[in-house]
């Protein structure tokens, strides 16, 4: 918890893309900074072609938002700014607006950390003045894009990996320190049981996990005066790196030390494979280990591995037990971006009948909801069965009709004799934290609740199960006229509703 202001020592304020600034200097030049402002922060397709997501990052979101300020210096450096015309590009009386902005007034709900996540669902919703809503936009994609990136791909390998201990090594090919350190937190949050970054563990309490590299075998005359140097100083930590040279020739010099560590009461936990056919060499370390008197000692994989990888080498009978996941983890190798976006869908004047906003496109993907949006969630006989985005200025009837917004001809009926759940929660009001922030395992233990109660077919990597994630019937006709009428087509009607909804 507080990771950010641990780390940095002042605000992250100034973290945010310039067109936010200079947006808000137009709002506040216009009149329209108080403006009361409603944005969504989600995500428009599955990453890594798979049916869900894992949401993450909340926690730094919270940090950020709690310490928002402008800086002395932070104005100074604002003040320097130049325009096309050489002139400042923001005036000082702006400047001093910004200075007194000593927190935020905002109304921050979110899905919590750790909740299975579809396509167009708010998994942020941002509610206040107008400035304050649009300049935390990129910092707030920023760290809910990556993190629940990873924490997906961390899900989907782990699945793979069929109940196997997942350890997350990828420090050394991360983007940067703030990139690992996300990675590792989001790594663990998707499932991963350890990782080898010791920065992450300090920060966030999780297990770290590491033995010794090529390197600690190189520097000795011959690999068994290696692992025999390693068990006499760390006979409690003994997994041996066994292909410097030759894979088998390293695992039967593993066993010999092994023998030695038995007898001086502590055991060989394991044998960890970094190149070639994990699959054959696996196979065949199990063999030598096994006749060496090592049943219980683990065989450790490792070398760009992912979920393919694991599937593949599963599916081959390799009897692996870890597995060492590193680059194509925390990079996301194969998508190394969620593309979560942050659209602003409705705002009023004061006390004014709220206004829907909407985003037209040449690609219905990017057609934008209109509304003050939530999700609820159903179930059936245990297990999730749909989820339904919903106008919170219209209401949710009862039963809840839900229309597919790709088609808009498949409907499924839901009633109240469906269990539910609201999925977004009160995060801050006001500016005020008012969410009692859960730790890191309570999360992964959401998440791994979360993918129990999901139909079994959503979890397939490449086909997933047609989880019906659609509009609530009203919002989707409500969005269908402001398409017409934003391209011309008709004028649009009062709607009431909520707080006294209008477009």
């Amino acid at each position: 918890m507080d990771t950010l202001p641990a780390l940095y020592r002042h605000p992250l304020t100034l973290a945010t893309d310039l067109y936010q600034l200079t947006m808000a200097y137009g709002y506040w030049k216009t009149g329209a900074a108080s403006r009361d402002a409603v944005f969504h922060l989600f995500f428009r397709k599955n990453p890594f072609g798979g049916g869900y997501a894992v949401a993450a990052g909340l926690d730094h979101v919270i940090d950020y938002l709690r310490e928002f300020r402008f800086g002395e210096e932070d104005l100074a450096y604002l003040a320097t700014l130049t325009g096309a015309d050489g002139e400042r590009l923001f005036e000082q009386a702006f400047l001093d607006h910004l200075g007194g902005m000593t927190g935020l007034d905002l109304d921050v709900d979110a899905v919590p950390e750790g909740t299975v996540v579809f396509p167009h669902e708010p998994l942020v919703r941002v509610r206040g003045p107008l400035v304050q809503a649009q300049i935390v936009e990129t910092l707030l994609l920023n760290l809910v894009n990556f993190q629940t990136l990873i924490a997906t791909k961390a899900a989907r390998v782990c699945l793979a990996a069929k109940g196997d201990q997942v350890l997350e090594f990828g420090l050394r090919r991360a983007q940067g320190i703030d990139g690992g350190l996300a990675a590792s937190r989001a790594a663990y949050i998707g499932g991963c049981a350890a990782t080898s970054n010791v920065l992450a563990g300090k920060l966030f309490g999780i297990p770290v996990k590491g033995t010794h590299a090529h390197s600690w075998v190189m520097v000795f005359e011959d690999e068994l005066e290696a692992f025999e140097a390693y068990a006499d100083a760390m006979p409690n930590n003994c997994v041996f790196l066994v292909d410097t040279y030759d894979t088998l020739e390293g695992v039967r010099r593993a066993v010999t030390v092994g023998r030695r560590l038995r007898e001086r009461g502590h055991e060989l936990l394991g044998v960890r494979l970094d190149s070639g056919d994990l699959a054959y060499l696996s196979i065949e370390a199990r063999k030598i280990l096994d006749e060496g008197g090592f049943p219980g000692a683990a065989i450790v994989a490792s070398n760009d591995l992912d979920e393919v990888l694991v599937e593949s080498l599963k599916h081959q009978g390799a009897p692996i037990s870890v597995w060492g996941v590193g680059t194509k983890l925390v990079t996301a190798y194969d998508q190394p971006a969620l593309g979560g976006v942050y659209k602003l869908s409705a705002w009023r004047d004061g006390g004014a009948p709220w206004r829907y906003s909407i985003k037209l496109s040449e690609q219905a993907i990017k057609v934008s909801t209109p509304g003050m949006l939530n999700i609820r969630r159903f179930e059936e006989a245990g297990v999730y069965v749909a989820d339904c985005v919903y106008d919170e200025l219209l209401g949710l009837p009862q039963p809840c009709v839900i229309i597919d917004p790709a088609d808009g001809t498949r409907r499924k009926v839901l009633t109240p004799a469906n269990p539910s759940e609201q999925l977004l929660v009160p995060i801050f009001r006001g500016g005020s934290l008012v969410y009692e922030r859960p730790t890191l395992d309570e999360i992964r233990a959401r998440r791994e609740a979360q993918l129990a109660k999901v139909h079994a077919g959503i979890k397939r990597f490449h086909y997933p199960h047609q989880y019906p994630v659609g509009l609530e019937a009203g919002l989707y006709e409500l969005k269908q006229e402001l398409v017409l009428e934003a391209r011309g087509f008709g004028k649009g009607k009062a709607a009431a509703g909520g707080e006294g909804g209008a477009r």
